[in-house]
This record gives C-alpha cells, sequence and structure tokens, in this order.
C-alpha cells in the first residue's frame, strides 16, 4: 500500500480530472493523507505563463517531500518540455484524460485489498461530460494538450451523478473544455437533454453547468435551465473581450452584439460571470475601454481576468505586443470593475432569504453561487437572510 495525496491547478476540469486519479487509487486500495504521502499527483494547468510557473514550483516542492511525483493534465501536455530539469522521481504524464487514471494507478501499483467504492470527499461533485476542443482560438493552448472534441455517454454521466448523489453530493456541476459540443449521437442526447435528465435525478438538490460558449446558449439550452427545477441560477460565459475588433483577432466567431442577445433571456435573474483576456495584442485603450462598457451591459458580476500570455503553438505564440504595465493596470481596473458589479449585486439581496450550500467552515454559495458568510456545518444547506454586505461575500442575519 502505498500514501498519496492529489492536487490540481486551474479550472474544474483538471479539478475533475484530479479526482479521477484520487479514485483510481483508492480503489486500489491506497491510503490518502493530507502530510507526509509517499507519491504526489498534481494537475497540472498551462492557460497562461504564470500557470506553468505555478505548476512547476509545486512539482519542485513535492519532488522533496514525497518519493514519486505525478504530474499531469494540460501543462504536462504542453510542447516544449516545460518540466525539464526537474528531479528524477518527477514523472510527466504525457497522455490525454481518459487514460491518464489508470496510468498512474498502475505505475503506483494496485494491492489486495481494493475498494469497491471511493468517495469523493466533497458537498460538490464535478462530473466531466466532455472534453478537448475542435475550435482553435488564435491565443488557446486547450485544443493542442487536450485533443479534439470528444463526449462521454449519457448513460455513463448520468450513472455518475446518480452514485455522487448517492455519497451524499448535494450539488453536481458538469464540466468540460466546451460543454455545448456535448453529444451523444447514437443515444440521441444533446446538453439540453443532458441537463433535464441530469436535473431530474432523485436526491440532487443543485446542478450548474461550470462554463458554455456564448454560441451554444441558444432557446433550446435557456428554455432547459429554466424548466428545471434543479437548475441553479447561474452561468460561466466567457467574453475574452468586448471589442468585436480583438474578438476577430483572437478568431473567436462572435461579436458583441450577439453575445449581448444571447445573455439578454438570462440577464434579469441569472448571475452571470465571465472570463477576459487583457492585452491581447490587437487590444488598445479604446478596445479595453469597450470591454469595460460590455461587461457593464452584458450584467455581468464576476470576471475572471487573464493578462494575455503567448502560449507556445498558437497562432499569437510570437506576439505580446501591449506592455507589462499596461496589461497590469487594465486588470486592476477590470478587477475593480468586477467586484462592483458583485457589490451591487449582493446589495440588491438584502433582507432576502436564499438557500446556503456550506462547502467550508464558515462559507458557502447561494443558489445563483453568491459567496455567503454563514454560521452552519459543512454540507448543510441552510436556508438564511442576507443581513449585511462585506468585501468576500452576504454575511447573513443573525
Amino acid at each position: 500500500m502505498a500514501t498519496f495525496r492529489v492536487d490540481f491547478l486551474g479550472c474544474k476540469v483538471s479539478h475533475a480530472d484530479a479526482h479521477e486519479v484520487r479514485e483510481a487509487l483508492l480503489r486500489d486500495g491506497h491510503d490518502e493523507t493530507a502530510s507526509g504521502a509517499e507519491v504526489a499527483v498534481i494537475s497540472t494547468c498551462c492557460v497562461t505563463n504564470e500557470a506553468v510557473a505555478k505548476s512547476r514550483k509545486a512539482a519542485a516542492r513535492a519532488a522533496r517531500s514525497h518519493r514519486r511525483v505525478y504530474l499531469t493534465g494540460c501543462g504536462a501536455n504542453l510542447q516544449g518540455d516545460p518540466f525539464a530539469g526537474l528531479p528524477s522521481n518527477v514523472t510527466v504524464v504525457a497522455r490525454r484524460s481518459e487514460e491518464t487514471a489508470s496510468f498512474v494507478a498502475r505505475d503506483v501499483g494496485a494491492i489486495g485489498c481494493v475498494q469497491s467504492d471511493a468517495h469523493v470527499d466533497r458537498v460538490r461533485a464535478f462530473v466531466k461530460i466532455q472534453d478537448g476542443c475542435s475550435f482553435s482560438c488564435n491565443f488557446c493552448v486547450i485544443p493542442l494538450v487536450r485533443g479534439p472534441s470528444r463526449s462521454r455517454r449519457a448513460a455513463a454521466v448520468l450513472a455518475e451523478i446518480r452514485r455522487r448523489v448517492g455519497q451524499g453530493h448535494r450539488e453536481v456541476v458538469l464540466t468540460g473544455i466546451n460543454l455545448g459540443c456535448f453529444r451523444d449521437r447514437d443515444a440521441g442526447y444533446d446538453l439540453p437533454r443532458l441537463v433535464r435528465e441530469a436535473g431530474a435525478t432523485p436526491g440532487l438538490e443543485r446542478l450548474r453547468l461550470s462554463s458554455i460558449e456564448i454560441n451554444h446558449v441558444d432557446e433550446k439550452l435557456v428554455a432547459a435551465l429554466r424548466e428545471t427545477p434543479a437548475v441553479s441560477p447561474h452561468l460561466h460565459v466567457p467574453l475574452q473581450s468586448g471589442d468585436d475588433g480583438v474578438l476577430h483577432a483572437m478568431k473567436r466567431r462572435y461579436t458583441t452584439s450577439t453575445y449581448l442577445r444571447r445573455l439578454a433571456p438570462l440577464a434579469d435573474d441569472f448571475n452571470l460571470t465571465s472570463d477576459v483576456i487583457v492585452g491581447f495584442p490587437a487590444e488598445d485603450e479604446a478596445a479595453f475601454e469597450r470591454t469595460l462598457r460590455t461587461v457593464e451591459a452584458a450584467g455581468i458580476t464576476k470576471v475572471h481576468v487573464f493578462p494575455y500570455s503567448p502560449r507556445p503553438g498558437t497562432a499569437t505564440a510570437a506576439d505580446d505586443a501591449v506592455a507589462p504595465q499596461v496589461k497590469k493596470d487594465r486588470s486592476a481596473r477590470l478587477r475593480a470593475l468586477s467586484h462592483e458589479l458583485c457589490l451591487r449585486r449582493w446589495n440588491e439581496k438584502i433582507g432576502r432569504d436564499d438557500l446556503v450550500l456550506v462547502d467550508r467552515p464558515g462559507r458557502g454559495y447561494g443558489d445563483d453561487y453568491t459567496p455567503w458568510l454563514v454560521d452552519a456545518p459543512v454540507g448543510a444547506l441552510v436556508r438564511v437572510r442576507a443581513g449585511s454586505v462585506t468585501e468576500e461575500g452576504i454575511r447573513a442575519a443573525a
């Protein structure tokens, strides 16, 4: 038997991949521990230079305290060998996500005492339904490290959701690199049908999508989101830029007017969050100002801000025209707007009730994924009233 720990950097897909490895090791009878583990598994990220640097730093730190270290995920598949020069006890697992868990489990080695079911110790379960992307945006390395779009069978997804609910998870988040591309053609499933059937799982309290591209937010999906009681009124829709010229240079396949039009049916009651890249080579000050206006016009609250970082193998790999200080300044301005928009939405909730899923001591998320400060046990789903607003979220009234 080996003792192990699993960590992840990056998105919810990386989270789901890390837990797939975790479950494989638990099923093989290995022991998970928070400290003193022999084996460390790190699901790496490569979406920016900073993410790669953080992944490499985590790997070097783990190599000093663990007998074996496995680096998986996007960073492990990045060209140019970003983890060259690390100690010999570090293994870079440059494989597709479908093959990673079994490879790590095989390499660690199974033992005789095997667990039939490995519990993911979370109040929220991330269930991957799709991986990869077949749309090569000019800045994006993900198709190169994740491969083309492919989907799981709907029956397997629904079975996993039932299993997660049976384990005690109150919320399920459907994850993927490009969720709207989910298809199980043999069984006649697209994403809206999967949402409806997943949301009907007995015992499931909440269902959310991790992220969805604006081109897939159509009438059919909006109807499924609105008509499925378990679906939470929150949607994360990447914008990347609010300027049409920058979007064209990014090869993003939509305009700001399309983005605003498709979100309009959800803007009144859904909490809309987004991703924006700041400092793309085609972005000047006027383009950035248009991004600020688009974020506000769309009714977005939380914006995940990514300063542009050239990625190896992409169309803009050799282009980084915006000065680092300009990127830093614009990022700060966009984050300030995001915080203002969050506070505005939170203040609108004062005196109103919400159901909060407590996912860590003293903190949780409301039905629309608004952060709350609450005094309740981890894992509890509690009805609370908004008493005041802090910089970190809504404080429940006493």
